[in-house]
């Protein structure tokens, strides 16, 4: 089968640094299915894996990508979610070769059908980034899925950026919160605004002076998407007391006790850890694809989708890397088909 892969890590510029391979068909076992990939997305933890990993003992190559949709072709023997012929979408699991291949195994406790009212490109750009919102707000911060509770503040720093195109979404649908989104160009401060953010502030100036602009002190809950490190000052002055702060990026280090001052609480959220370590709720996210998939369909949550680069190959998947490394992305990049 067709796939994109590397036998070491490079720089994006070098023409090595994804190729086009053949590997063997993989056969399923357990509770894994068997999934044709008809689209995949590019995320930052491909292009941070790509610089730093090599392939695994005994493998020739290492084959990245963490978000597909596809059809099922076949299943293992303790699978009881899917059948053949099913639409999924999923993120996988970083402790396994990627989806960019054209038949990939996954664990049927992380996979969900697919929104109906999406084509394989539009569902490819949402699973990994939805299920990274999604926990952060539900099951991290503990927000309640309902807007019936106590209305209160949200500050997203990086909101134009896939994470936080969902995670605005999903915050201006399912709570009372004001949300406030920031973004630092004229096209993602109105692709941030259009997503449903009540304010869009510019994270490119001092975030307090711009929190003070649109009339607000604090917020009580704040969630750094990316450059935590640059933005950590004014994120301790910015969160309210008792409130709540989470990140996902990897700042080189991260002084947690400037804010027990304000008794504030710190949370981490990473996607791939329920799989990885096999937790007893990992079938949660199977749920949670599945709650926003019927979402989609209800037409409270709309795709994330900004580009899509055409065939899934090695040159493609080169210039995506290169475009997420760039930091000016918006939205999601996909890949569609095979050449």
């Amino acid at each position: 089968m067709k796939a994109v892969g590397y036998e070491r890590p490079l720089p994006i510029n070098h023409p090595e640094a994804l190729l086009d391979i053949s590997l063997p068909e993989p056969v399923p076992a357990g509770h894994d299915i068997l999934v044709e990939v008809k689209a995949v997305s590019v995320n930052p933890i491909d292009t941070k894996v790509r610089q730093r990993a090599v392939p695994d003992a005994g493998q020739r190559y290492k084959v990245l990508g963490w978000d597909a949709s596809g059809i099922v072709r076949a299943v293992g023997p303790e699978v009881t979610l899917f059948q053949p012929g099913d639409r999924v979408w999923y993120a996988g699991s970083v402790g396994r070769a990627g989806c960019n291949s054209q038949l990939h195994l996954v664990d049927e406790r992380i996979v969900g059908k697919a929104p109906r009212s999406l084509d394989f490109a539009q569902a490819a750009a949402l699973p990994l980034t939805a299920i990274t919102a999604w926990e952060l707000l539900f099951d991290r911060f503990g927000i309640l899925r309902n807007r019936d509770q106590p209305k209160k503040s949200l500050l997203i720093i990086g909101a134009a950026g896939g994470v936080g195109s969902i995670m605005t979404q999903l915050a201006a649908r399912l709570t009372p919160f004001t949300v406030i989104g920031t973004a630092s160009r004229p096209e993602t401060q109105a692709w941030v605004q259009e997503l449903g953010a009540h304010y869009v502030i510019d994270h490119g100036k001092s975030l307090v002076e711009e929190m003070k602009r649109i009339g607000l002190a604090h917020a009580d809950y704040v969630v750094s998407l990316t450059h935590t490190q640059a933005h950590l000052d004014e994120i301790v002055e910015i969160v309210a007391p008792l409130g709540r702060f989470g990140l996902i990026d990897d700042p080189p280090a991260l002084d947690a006790t400037r804010f027990k001052r304000k008794v504030v609480s710190v949370h981490w959220e990473g996607m791939f850890a329920r799989s990885l370590f096999g937790t007893d709720d990992m079938i949660s996210q199977h749920q949670l694809l599945e709650d926003v998939a019927d979402l989609v369909d209800a037409g409270d949550i709309r795709t994330t989708l900004n580009e899509c680069l055409s065939s899934i190959n090695a040159e493609n998947l080169r210039r995506a890397h290169a475009l997420i490394e760039s930091g000016k992305s918006r939205g999601k990049l996909v890949l569609e088909g095979w050449s």
